[in-house]
């Protein structure tokens, strides 16, 4: 006799491994466990050895081990969930869904259409294994509306997530994984290879809530202002880039 077991997944989290997010992955990870959630993917931008070692020691706290990064394609950004090395940047968007899918991973359009955000295009998503439909980081739900629309007219299976770069955002927004399991099955049972599996097959249910604006405009203001300082210490060859993890 076969029963449901629900898993909730925060799948685009960034941590002080990327050039724009704050936290240590084990306060991620604990605020992960406290607030509720079975599972947290660290996606930082180009980096997966935060993630790695998150999803390494994931089990202490009592959460399912995904490690992920979030990588720049040359169409914009795509999350690798479940993968264990990260994707060559810059490479054609559909080139880099079918490496992350050679690496045992699920490829999903963050926040598409997005230019501001590094958004894939959606004349460009001719091919993926999931959308995030929701992604709490946004001002208004207006592009939120249309990547569920777009995911929804096109059989894409749908994400929620927080995209937070900030400890109290971790989980503003998730996604419910829904397992078919035999009795006796817990959570406890769940590997990354079931969770991801159940992922791309589309079982899924969106829950959460929008970051406020306010916050929403101080992490995009201190991301931009570290994109800004990049930019500039990029151009001068005596001055070491800042910050570095952009150097590539």
């Amino acid at each position: 006799m076969s029963n449901e077991l629900t898993i909730s997944v925060d799948p685009h989290v960034h941590s002080d491994g990327s050039y724009d997010g704050h936290e240590p992955v084990e306060l991620i990870l604990e605020h992960a466990a406290d607030i509720g959630l079975d599972s947290v993917v660290i996606t930082d931008h180009d980096e997966i050895e935060e993630s790695l070692y998150a999803a390494e020691i994931a089990p202490e706290y009592g959460l399912i081990g995904i490690p992920g990064v979030e990588v720049s394609t040359a169409h914009g950004h795509l999350l690798a969930l479940g993968v264990e090395e990260r994707p060559s940047p810059g490479r054609p968007f559909l080139e880099t869904v079918e490496q992350v899918r050679d690496m045992g991973g699920v490829a999903a359009v963050p926040h598409p259409f997005q230019r501001s955000r590094h958004g894939v295009r959606k004349h460009r998503i001719d091919d993926c294994d999931a959308v995030e439909v929701y992604n709490s980081m946004l001002f208004t739900g207006y592009r939120n509306r249309r990547a569920r629309a777009f995911a929804e007219r096109n059989g894409y299976p749908k994400l929620g997530a927080s995209d937070a770069h900030y400890l109290p955002n971790v989980g503003r927004a998730y996604t419910e994984i829904t397992l078919e399991v035999d009795h006796g099955f817990t959570q406890a049972d769940v590997t990354r290879e079931t969770v991801i599996g159940a992922l791309a097959e589309g079982s899924t249910a969106i829950q959460g809530k929008r970051t406020p604006i306010h916050k929403s405009t101080r992490q995009y203001a201190k991301g931009a202002v570290k994109k800004a300082s990049y930019l500039f210490t990029s151009r001068m060859p005596v001055v070491p880039t800042v910050p570095a993890s952009m150097d590539r």
